[in-house]
């Protein structure tokens, strides 16, 4: 069945980029709008500056629901990214557009595992050629057969016949609600990742793609943005967090505009530590929260499910 609007439809590359508009797009964007969608080349191409861009929305996983709006003759597609909540924005979901090429109209069955490493490789056979490289942290999949010799066969959009992953990189989808330690452990494994505006990647990621995909891991679906995220988590006395929980910052008369998790308990004298991406150092990081980040804070929260 091809694409269409008023139906669903699949992301079929590892990472797809949620765009504000097809006009937004630069020249140093072409890698991330390709047919395969060369995340790690559209990095690493990108200057300081670049990498900051707000025509980048969001990016979205492998497998990942949309809901195409709008098929337009150049190949764009207007989106709503079912599985990425933005109250704010739109009820079902975050609006943006991706390139038409990298999405299936495939309805695959539902998933059963998850990627647990950061960056793994899907192959043709158990052990053979890569078939697909880049497959990104929190990618579901459904098992397409039983294991063989450390492998098991996938269900991949746009793939006719199953890929192979390594039960070492998988893990069945978790059936409870994960501890707030667990998914601050998944997180610290983006340390020093890169930061990029909208990333919601191992190759470049922004303070709210942090807390959505650590949070992904476990089949939990947070929304994207901060502020959606401020008023999707239950508020807390501050001195009550513990690691795990999140923090919140925003400036007198605004939105919130930064999260990060917390990520050691409060100590004495206002001392707090905080695993987040930071917009000015351009990296993940666990560190002491700054005086004058600390004058934004405006909030601890917990994710209660």
């Amino acid at each position: 069945m091809p694409l269409a609007p008023g139906r669903e439809a699949v992301v079929r590359v590892t990472a797809a980029t949620l765009w504000s508009g097809p006009e937004a797009v630069r020249p140093v964007d072409r890698p991330a709008i390709g047919p395969l969608a060369d995340i790690p080349t559209w990095v690493s191409g990108m200057d300081p500056d670049q990498q900051v861009s707000d025509c980048v929305l969001s990016q979205l996983l492998l497998g990942e629901r949309v809901l195409v709006e709008e098929l337009r003759p150049d190949g764009w597609a207007r989106v709503v990214a079912v599985e990425q909540p933005a109250a704010r924005l739109d009820p079902r979901g975050y609006p943006g557009w991706l390139p038409a090429a990298q999405l299936a109209a495939d309805h695959p069955a539902p998933a059963s595992y998850v990627v647990d490493a950061v960056i793994t490789a899907l192959r043709a056979t158990p052990g053979g050629a890569v078939a697909l490289a880049g497959v990104i942290l929190g990618t579901r999949f459904a098992a397409a057969g039983p294991a063989r010799g450390g492998w098991l066969p996938v269900e991949v959009p746009g793939h006719d016949a199953p890929l192979w992953a390594s039960e070492v990189d998988l893990t069945p989808l978790p059936t409870r609600v994960p501890t707030a330690a667990e998914v601050l452990a998944v997180a610290r494994r983006l340390d020093d990742v890169l930061y990029v505006w909208g990333g919601v990647s191992p190759y470049g990621i922004d303070c709210s793609g942090l807390v959505h995909l650590a949070w992904r891991r476990f089949g939990v679906r947070l929304p994207r943005d901060a502020d959606d995220l401020a008023r999707a988590t239950t508020p807390l006395p501050l001195g009550d967090e513990r690691p795990g929980d999140l923090y919140f910052f925003a400036r007198p008369g605004q939105q919130v505009h930064h999260i990060g998790f917390v990520s050691a308990a409060p100590g004495a004298g206002g001392h707090r530590q905080m695993l987040h991406a930071c917009y000015t150092k351009r990296r993940v990081l666990d560190e002491p929260m700054a005086p004058d980040r600390a004058a934004t804070l405006v909030g601890a929260h917990r994710v209660t499910q």
